[in-house]
Order: structure tokens, then C-alpha cells, then sequence
């Protein structure tokens, strides 16, 4: 995650406080400090519990999760609560979306999971093994891009990834500039590989960062805002990519608050907000516990919409030849007849999927523009 012990840091950008992705690392100083200095707070046994647990996570047993949580907590000096009581699995295989606002807990619960910082209490399992203390053992079989990449500006993108891979001991000096050279195509900087990455965009940033943490494959990849800074073009290729990688056996944990890119590439999500685990499951399944917008297209919206609160439809919007509302538990069949009955010409009627939007808005009351 950040650099490994004993190497330089005068000679890198400002961003080499930040994780280095792909590469097992040393915990972050200034956040272990915050830290009560308990024995082992995540480190329970090897061995995993089988046994299902309660809640939204149920269903998953320990040696089918990827990711397993149980109660996880941090607390900084202060008082600050940045993550409280997190239960949360993720299934082997998935596309896992960790879902939520800027300031909800995203960064700090993925900081738990690979190690870069202590919980307050509760535990934390990755590939069954207990974190911090497997972290040796664990992270060599995971690739991870945590708030950006961590680059040396004097170098070229292609000297940075060689760097990345001279620094893994798990690494085949063999097949080095191989690895670094696929890996580099695969996020479309081939043509870039010979700038120096201080001269890099932060899009270009962002698709280095992801090409350090494919040089080997790994069982896990946990991106943190993958798609930070980059133009609707390469969030597009970005999103293939972790289809690929998924589909090549990757388990993919991706945190956002973009929830259309979570709905367009995740299998499966959990909801995050001021620190809490508010809901997780397959992400057909979140969207299908929000009801959908009802939506009337009409000549006569002004009718219509009158027609539709007297009804007790709420959030009523009328634009154009659209009226839109909440149905809340009203019978779709019954509205259509008062409209038509109150002379409102009813030219389409219908009830909109529900999205991953209207879960989250549903569960929350706010939007992605608030922090938590």
C-alpha cells in the first residue's frame, strides 16, 4: 500500500504520503498515533469462523467472503467517529461497490482492511486471514489504489512501475519489463510510458496508479475512487476493465459516491453514511426495495398533477408533457382511472425502475453532495 520501508521519499512527488498501490507497505505513522495501543484488536484467530453471522451480511459464509467484518470500529483522538460498527462481507468474485457520501467512512474502513491503520475495535478479515497482523501474508495477493497513487515525478511512468515491481518480493525480475509493459497498455498509457509522471494529468496519474496494481494478478483489488479525475471516456474504459478483471476471477472492492458507476459495473454494494453500514446485498436487489417514480405523460399536466395529489401522490413535478411523483402505496391502476375519469388525456402511464439513486435516497433522506 505505501511504500516499503527504506525507500527514498525525498525523491518523490507530494503524493507519496498516500499508498502506493499494489505494493505491500508500512502503516501510516501519523494515523497509528490516533490509535489505542491494544493487543490485537483485528487479529482473532487464523482459523475462520464458519458460522453465518446476522444481518444483511448473512447468507455469506466466512470461506465464501473475500472481505469480512465484524463490529469494526475506529475512533481518532477527538472523539471523531469515522466508522461504527461496520459488519460487512463481500462474496468472492463480485464486483463489490462500497457506496456512499465524501466524509462517510469509505477511506478510513479501507485504510482498516489493508492494514495502514489500527481499528478502535472490532474485527477485519481479508482472504481469511486476520488484518493488521496477516498483512505480510496478505497483501502480496492484493492490488490497491488508496487516494491516489503515490508516483515519482522525476521518473517515467514506465521507470515508476518497474520500481513498484523491483520492490515485490513476490515479483519475477524476468518477466519484469513484460508485466509493466501489458500493464501499461492495458490503461491505454503505452504512448505516455516515457513521460515523466510529474507531467502527467490526474486522470494519467490515476491510470498508472491501476497499472501498478496489475502487475500480478491478484485474488483482490481494492480501488478507492478509481475514477477520480478522468474524463467520461476513460471512466468508460476504466469500467471495462474491472469487468475484465472480474471476469478473469478478480474479486474487485471499488468505493464511490458515483452512484452510476457503481449501478454500471458493480454485482454487488453496501451503503455508507456518517460512519455506518446502512444496507449491502446484490445491487438488483437494493434498487428493487425503492419503488420506482411514477411517470404520466400528458397534454394536461397541471390537471394531471392536481388529479395525482388529491390521490395522495407525493413529490408531484410537472415539466413540459411529464408529470412525475411518488406513489408511495397507492395502486397504479386506480390513479390511471381517476385521472381518466377527471378528463385527463392519459397518453403514457407507467411506474420507472427504481435505481441505485432512489435506494440511497430512500435510506438516507440526502444526496452524494453532503458529507457524512
Amino acid at each position: 500500500m505505501n511504500r516499503r520501508s527504506g525507500e527514498p521519499m525525498d525523491e518523490a512527488t507530494d503524493d507519496t504520503a498516500k499508498a502506493v498501490p499494489g505494493t505491500p507497505g508500512t502503516a501510516d505513522t501519523a494515523d497509528t498515533a490516533d490509535t489505542a495501543d491494544t493487543a490485537d484488536t483485528a487479529d482473532t484467530a487464523d482459523t475462520a469462523d464458519t458460522a453465518d453471522t446476522g444481518g444483511e451480511g448473512a447468507g455469506i459464509r466466512d470461506d465464501d467472503a473475500v472481505i469480512r467484518t465484524r463490529a469494526l470500529t475506529k475512533r481518532y483522538r477527538g472523539g471523531q467517529l469515522a466508522v461504527d460498527g461496520l459488519d460487512l462481507a463481500v462474496p468472492a468474485g463480485s464486483v463489490f461497490g462500497f457506496l456512499g457520501p465524501n466524509g462517510s467512512g469509505k477511506t478510513t474502513t479501507i485504510r482498516m482492511l489493508m492494514g495502514l491503520i489500527e481499528p478502535t475495535s472490532g474485527t477485519a478479515r481479508v482472504l481469511g486471514r486476520p488484518m493488521p497482523r496477516a498483512s505480510r501474508a496478505v497483501l502480496p495477493h492484493v492490488g490497491a489504489l488508496i487516494e491516489g497513487p503515490a508516483l515519482y515525478g522525476h521518473l517515467s511512468g514506465r521507470d515508476n512501475l518497474l520500481r513498484y515491481d523491483a520492490a515485490d518480493p513476490t515479483a519475477d525480475p524476468r518477466t519484469r519489463r513484460a508485466r509493466v509493459g501489458e500493464a501499461l497498455e492495458r490503461v491505454g498509457l503505452t504512448a505516455a510510458a516515457g513521460k515523466r509522471a510529474k507531467a502527467y494529468s490526474l486522470g494519467m496519474k490515476q491510470r498508472l496508479g491501476l497499472a501498478a496494481a496489475l502487475l500480478q494478478p491478484r485474488r483482490l483489488l481494492v480501488l478507492d475512487e478509481p475514477t477520480n479525475g478522468l474524463d467520461p471516456q476513460g471512466m468508460r474504459e476504466i469500467r471495462v476493465l474491472v469487468r475484465e478483471l472480474a471476469a478473469d476471477g478478480t474479486t474487485v472492492f471499488l468505493s464511490s459516491h458515483l452512484l452510476d458507476e457503481i449501478e454500471q459495473v458493480c454485482t454487488h454494494a453496501a451503503v455508507m453514511a456518517r460512519g455506518r453500514l446502512l444496507t449491502q446485498g446484490p445491487v438488483a436487489d437494493l434498487a428493487a426495495r425503492a419503488r420506482g417514480r411514477l411517470v404520466v405523460t400528458t397534454p394536461d399536466t397541471a390537471d394531471a398533477a392536481r388529479v395525482l395529489k388529491e390521490q395522495g401522490v407525493v413529490d408531484v413535478v410537472a415539466a413540459e408533457d411529464r408529470v412525475t411523483g411518488e406513489p408511495a402505496d397507492l395502486e397504479p391502476a386506480d390513479l390511471n382511472a381517476a385521472l381518466v375519469n377527471a378528463g385527463v388525456r392519459v397518453r403514457g402511464f407507467g411506474v420507472e425502475r427504481a435505481s441505485l439513486e432512489d435506494a440511497f435516497m430512500a435510506l438516507t433522506g440526502e444526496g452524494f453532495d453532503v458529507a457524512g
